[in-house]
């Protein structure tokens, strides 16, 4: 059985929350969320409410037992980008991309 979470539209790169969640593929839960408490980057605090979500639907959904779950699959999607522009000496700009993130998790027993 699966239960997933999605997260869309999250202001943090594709590339940097990658790095997270590349580390936590393949785990079991209660030790993925126990590496995204020590992990020191701001993707590390969304996956990890992400992950409390796709175990709170595993509950709602009568899962036997919560901790045996793995993190079977998380996706790291690229979001739209914001564009913004920085003003420069001689009227010239500079742009600014704000990239953005959608984020799936899948947990299986």
């Amino acid at each position: 059985m699966e239960t997933k979470a999605i997260v869309k539209y999250v202001r943090t790169s594709p590339r940097k929350t990658r790095l997270v969640a590349d580390a936590i593929r393949g785990k079991r839960v209660g030790e993925a969320l126990n590496l995204l408490t020590f992990i020191n980057k701001k993707p590390a605090r969304i996956i990890k409410k992400l992950l409390k979500s796709a175990m709170a639907n595993a509950e709602d959904k009568k899962f036997e037992d919560i901790d045996s779950l793995l993190v079977s699959r998380i996706m790291v999607d690229k979001g739209p980008i914001w564009k913004r522009q920085l003003a420069r000496a001689r009227g010239k700009v500079n742009p600014i991309k704000k990239r953005t993130s959608h984020i799936t998790i899948v947990l299986r027993s």
